[in-house]
């Protein structure tokens, strides 16, 4: 018997808690219409906000997803063995050099005995290629026409051991070729359509700038179709060569050589790493407690290089967002005031007919939570917009994950609800007497 006027007043406790919202949505909606410039405003703030949270939410994200197929299609337990640590890299200010600057460069004759380790399936000799007049790549010439910015590396023939591509014409250069420094080429797709007009091109002599900076002729001997990433959009025009033409031909620096590992399928990861390390170590003659001169890089290291950086820049987006949030919360503090004012008569009745203090508060809370959501909701469904016009017209995979979408709504609430609360505690707090003799 006791319990039951407990329950009755916490039923009705949750009856008015639930009028409450209500009433508060619906002086919201009809303040909304009639100050629809001042709640214009307010929203647009917190709309700007939430669109900059959501944009980069789904441009992040789905940048990330690409990273991460990129990797998987390379392999997820491949590993690098370079110079320096590329993932643990500082800037510094000053003419000092880094630490790792004076260690030696990755040999051949290293991936040759690394490759013959029983621990490893494959090992790919690489260095990346750079004309110095063009920045950004090599340049490829073919009677008349010139293309620069083309991504150039010089490998080992075993390079598709680690990348997923299809040979559509040709063939990949072989050992015979890397050996002998034959001048051959391996090129994309859409390079070898810009360059033939839509043909093959297999058989025809280019001329490659890198290095040295002088052309030197190569013969297309194959033509291959990337995996499709984002990283294949941005980067269409491909040319690989063997990296005895590049060391032999092009002159370039073996500075920047460096080797991908790939374990054996049945070789844990771990083991694979140790066998190199330990090999690496004792053909550069370390001793026992001397560090490495050399560094082991994880595929799965360069996804977290790239978390790390996105998020000192999503750090930066959310400071800048906060902005729009802020304009908006102002705003809510001068419309839930103005409101406050309009309405002192009506909280003096209802304070007069029952309503309790907590009552008064929750109403204008829930009142300028509205406000503030509608500019959230406004945020969302116009980054929702824009997210599927980078899908449609760019190569940007942009999706907005979930965690952005309660996010992003949860913060235009949790605004609407700190700005407003100045002037719902000034209803709260008013006096019956007072806010009745109010006109």
């Amino acid at each position: 018997m006791s319990s039951s006027p407990k329950r009755h007043r916490l039923r009705a406790r949750l009856e008015r808690g639930g009028y409450g919202i209500l009433e508060g949505i619906r002086i919201a909606l009809a303040s909304l219409r009639s100050n629809a410039i001042r709640s214009g405003l307010t929203i647009l703030g917190v709309a700007i906000g939430v669109l900059v949270v959501v944009l980069m939410a789904s441009i992040v994200s789905g940048i990330r997803s690409s990273v991460a197929e990129a990797i998987e299609a390379a392999g997820p337990r491949t590993f690098f063995v370079m110079r320096f640590d590329l993932t643990d890299i500082q800037f510094t200010v000053g003419p000092s050099r880094p630490p790792w600057w004076g260690r030696p460069p990755i040999t051949f004759d290293e991936v040759r005995r690394i490759d013959a380790l029983p621990a490893i399936e494959r090992s790919v000799f690489s260095i990346g290629l750079q004309d110095p007049g063009s920045p950004g790549g090599v340049t490829i010439e073919y009677q008349g026409t010139r293309i620069t910015g083309v991504a150039g590396a010089a490998e080992s023939e075993s390079w598709p051991e680690y990348r997923t591509v299809e040979f559509v014409a040709g063939r990949n250069f072989v050992q015979a070729e890397v050996a002998e420094a034959r001048s051959v080429v391996v090129i994309s797709r859409r390079l070898a359509d810009d360059l033939f007009n839509g043909a093959p091109g297999v058989g025809e002599r280019v001329r490659m700038s890198a290095g040295s900076g002088r052309p030197t002729p190569l013969t297309v001997v194959g033509v291959f179709e990337p995996a499709g990433t984002i990283f294949d959009d941005q980067v269409p025009h491909i040319a690989l060569t063997p990296y005895t033409v590049g060391l032999r031909r092009m002159k370039v620096s073996d500075q920047w050589g460096q080797v991908a590992v790939v374990p054996a399928d049945d070789v844990a990861l771990e083991v694979a790493e140790d066998q190199v390390i330990s090999l690496m170590r004792s053909i550069r003659g370390l001793a026992p407690g001397e560090p490495n001169n050399f560094a082991i890089v994880r595929s799965t290291q360069l996804l977290d290089l790239f978390d790390r950086f996105t998020a000192v820049f999503f750090a930066v987006m959310i400071a800048l967002s906060s902005i729009g949030l802020l304009v908006g919360g102002v705003g809510v503090i001068g419309i839930m005031m103005i409101s406050v004012t309009e309405r002192t008569r009506e909280i003096g009745i209802r304070k007069a007919v029952g309503a309790t203090p907590s009552e008064i508060l929750w109403q204008f809370l829930v009142e300028s939570a509205v406000l503030t959501f509608l500019g959230g909701a406004a945020g969302l469904l116009t980054g929702v917009a824009i997210s599927r016009a980078l899908v449609a017209f760019s190569p940007i995979p942009a999706y907005i994950p979930l965690w952005a979408i309660g996010v992003s709504l949860g913060a235009a609430i949790v605004t609407g609800m700190l700005f407003g609360l100045a002037p719902a505690l000034r209803a709260a707090r008013m006096e019956p007497v007072r806010a009745l003799r109010h006109e």
